[in-house]
C-alpha cells in the first residue's frame, strides 16, 4: 500500500480560490467555501457518432446532449489508447501504456486471471483526490486486474482498486462480456459463500461452470462462464439489469457523501457487447439493440445528474462525460450500421485501431458557472491528461506528476485558448507496429492499416480494418475492395485539418514530414531493457512544460 503524500496544503479552500481567481469566474458562496466535487462518466465503446450532440439522428441521449448544451463539447478528444484495459491504464496513472509493464506496455485487455496492472507506489488519478481530503469512489467496469502476479479469485481480492486510492469501490472485476459474472464490492465478491467458492476452471470448460443468464444472438458476443461455484453470486449477476445497478449505486454514493468533497468515477458495461437493455430501453431507438443500449447509458447519466441536483451540488460539481476508445463494428455494430447509425460519424476505423474512429471519442465537461455553456473546443487532448488537469485543479504541486505524459488540459476547460495546449499525442492501437503520433494537423501511422480488428464475414464477432471501411463505404486511398492496395505506401501520413476522415494518405507527398513524424514516434518507442514506467526513454509531455 503507497503512503498518501499530502498535495493540496493544510486546507482545501485556498488552491480552489485562487483558482477561481485566475479563472476570473464568479463564484457561488458554496463553491467559495468548497473545492469542486467531480464526476467522471467514462461510456465503454461509446463512438463520435452514437450521441446526438455529435450528430447522431437515430438515437436518443437528451441527457448526455444537455451536458453539452450547458458546458463545452471538445471535437478533437481522444483516449491514449483504441483498447479498453490501456486506454484505462492511461486514465488512472497518467501514462501512456507503452510505459506499463517494465516497458514493454500493455496492448490488449486484461485476461480474467491478471493481476493488478497498476503499480501501487504510482500517483494515480484516485490519489490526486484522495490525499487532497476527498471522498472517492470507482463503479462499474474494472478491467485492470486483482492481486499480484496471476489472479487466483480467491478473497480478499487485493491489491486493487482500494489500493490506488479509491475509497470504495463497487462493480464488474473485468467487463460484461467476460468472466466472471459477479459483482465486486471493494475486495470481496457480492453473496460470496465461503461454502461455495468462486473457482476457476479455464478456458474451454464451461459445460461445468455456473450457469449465467441468456441471451439471444443478435446481442453479440459474450465469452462462456469459466468459473463454477459462487451460485449466489452468479444469480446477483444479471446482464438486463446492470445499468439500472450501478446507476442506483452511484445515486445512493452521492447521496451518502453529498456533504463532503468527493471523485466519482462511473466506468459503465454501456454500450460494450452483448448489447443487453433492460427491458424498458428495448425497442425504443433506431439503431437496434445497439441503439437501445445507448438509451439506456443517456437514462443512466440522467440519474447522476438527477442526484447531483437533489442534493443542490449541480453548481459545485465538474461533469465529465467521455468513452474509453472509438466503437466496435461487431454484430450489434453492423446491424445498428444497416439501420443508417454511424457509430463513429465519418471518422475512418473502429475500436481497436490507430484510423480516427478508434480513439476520437466524445468528450463533455460541465461545470456551470466556470465552463462556457453551449460552447465547443478544438484543443487536441486525451484521457491521459485528466491527471494533471485535476492536479491543477486542486492546486497540486506532487513532483511525480514532472514525470508523468499527462498534461494540464484545465484552461481548455474553462478559457478559450487561442493556441493548442498539447502539441504533440502518442496513440496506440492493439498492435505494436501501428503506434501513432500526432503532431499538429499531422497524423502519422507506423505501418500499413489500423492495427486492429480485421474480421470480415459472418459470424465473425470482430470486424474492422479494410475490410470494416468497406462494409461502411468509407473511403480511404491505401484501400480497394475492402483490402490494402499492393502498391500502398509502407505507412500512413495524413492531414487532418484538410481531411479528418482520412480518405488520402499523403505519405508520397511530404516525404519530409514523414521523415520528421517517424523520428519523433520512434523516440517514443520503448527500448528493450528499460523500464519506462519508472523511468522514460524520452522527456514526458508534462516535464516539457
Amino acid at each position: 500500500m503507497k503512503s498518501p503524500t499530502p498535495i493540496c496544503g493544510a486546507t482545501l479552500t485556498i488552491p480552489f480560490l485562487v483558482f477561481l481567481t485566475l479563472t476570473q469566474a464568479q463564484p457561488t458562496a458554496a463553491a467559495e467555501s468548497s473545492p469542486p466535487n467531480v464526476v467522471y462518466i467514462l461510456a465503454d465503446d461509446l463512438g463520435y457518432g452514437d450521441l446526438g450532440c455529435y450528430g447522431a439522428t437515430k438515437v436518443k441521449t437528451p441527457n448526455i446532449d444537455r451536458l453539452a448544451k450547458e458546458g463545452r463539447r471538445f471535437t478533437d478528444a481522444h483516449s491514449a489508447s483504441a483498447v479498453c484495459t490501456p486506454s484505462r491504464y492511461a486514465l488512472l496513472t497518467g501514462n501512456y501504456p507503452i510505459r506499463a509493464n517494465g516497458g514493454k506496455g500493455i496492448w490488449g485487455p486484461a485476461p480474467v486471471t491478471s493481476g493488478l496492472l497498476v503499480d501501487t507506489e504510482e500517483l494515480t488519478l484516485a490519489d490526486v483526490f484522495h490525499n487532497a481530503g476527498y471522498r472517492t469512489a470507482a463503479m462499474g467496469k474494472w478491467h485492470l486486474g486483482f492481486g499480484e502476479g496471476q489472479n487466483d479469485w480467491k478473497e480478499p481480492l487485493r491489491p486493487g482498486p482500494q489500493d490506488l486510492g479509491f475509497d470504495y469501490y463497487f462493480g464488474l472485476p473485468v467487463v460484461n462480456s467476460a468472466p466472471p459474472y459477479v459483482y465486486v464490492e471493494n475486495d470481496q465478491i457480492v453473496d460470496s459463500d465461503p461454502n461455495d467458492p468462486l473457482v476457476y476452471l479455464g478456458r474451454g470448460r464451461h459445460k461445468d461452470a455456473t450457469p449465467i443468464t441468456e441471451i439471444p444472438p443478435e446481442a453479440s458476443q459474450r465469452t462462456p462462464n469459466m468459473f463454477k461455484g459462487a451460485v449466489a453470486a452468479h444469480k446477483r449477476y444479471n446482464d438486463y439489469t446492470v445499468g439500472t445497478v450501478l446507476a442506483g449505486k452511484a445515486v445512493d454514493w452521492i447521496s451518502d457523501n453529498h456533504d463532503h468533497p468527493f471523485f466519482l468515477y462511473l466506468a459503465t458495461t454501456h454500450i460494450h457487447h452483448p448489447f443487453t437493455p433492460g427491458k424498458r430501453f428495448q425497442g425504443l431507438s433506431d439503431a437496434e439493440l445497439y441503439g437501445d443500449f445507448i438509451q439506456e447509458l443517456d437514462w443512466m447519466v440522467g440519474e447522476v445528474v438527477g442526484a447531483l441536483e437533489a442534493h443542490g451540488l449541480t453548481e459545485n460539481t465538474l461533469i465529465v462525460f467521455t468513452s474509453d476508445n472509438g466503437g466496435m463494428l461487431n454484430l450489434g455494430g453492423r446491424n445498428a450500421v444497416r439501420a443508417g447509425h454511424r457509430m463513429n460519424g465519418d471518422l475512418l476505423g473502429f475500436k481497436f485501431g490507430a484510423w480516427e474512429g478508434g480513439h476520437r471519442v466524445p468528450f463533455i465537461a460541465r461545470w456551470p458557472g466556470k465552463i462556457e455553456p453551449s460552447s465547443v473546443s478544438n484543443q487536441l487532448l486525451c484521457n491521459v491528461d485528466m491527471l494533471a488537469t485535476f492536479a491543477a485543479l486542486l492546486g497540486s504541486d506532487d513532483a511525480s506528476l514532472q514525470r508523468k505524459d499527462s498534461i494540464n488540459m484545465l484552461p481548455a476547460f474553462v478559457e478559450n485558448p487561442n493556441k493548442p495546449i498539447r502539441e504533440e499525442l502518442l496513440l496506440a492501437p492493439h498492435k505494436t507496429s501501428n503506434l501513432a503520433i500526432r503532431k499538429g494537423k499531422w497524423m502519422y501511422i507506423g505501418a500499413r492499416g489500423s492495427g486492429g480488428f480485421n474480421g470480415s464475414r459472418e459470424p465473425q464477432h470482430a470486424w474492422g480494418g479494410p475490410a470494416g471501411v468497406k462494409f461502411l463505404n468509407s473511403p480511404n486511398s491505401d484501400i480497394e475492395n475492402g483490402k490494402i492496395k499492393k502498391n500502398a505506401p509502407p505507412a500512413q501520413l495524413y492531414d487532418l485539418d484538410q481531411d479528418v476522415r482520412q480518405t488520402t494518405n499523403v505519405y508520397k507527398q511530404y516525404p519530409e514530414v514523414v521523415q520528421e513524424m517517424e523520428a519523433l514516434l520512434s523516440s517514443y518507442r520503448p527500448a528493450k531493457s528499460a523500464d519506462k514506467s519508472k523511468t522514460p526513454k524520452r522527456q514526458t509531455e508534462a516535464g516539457k512544460k
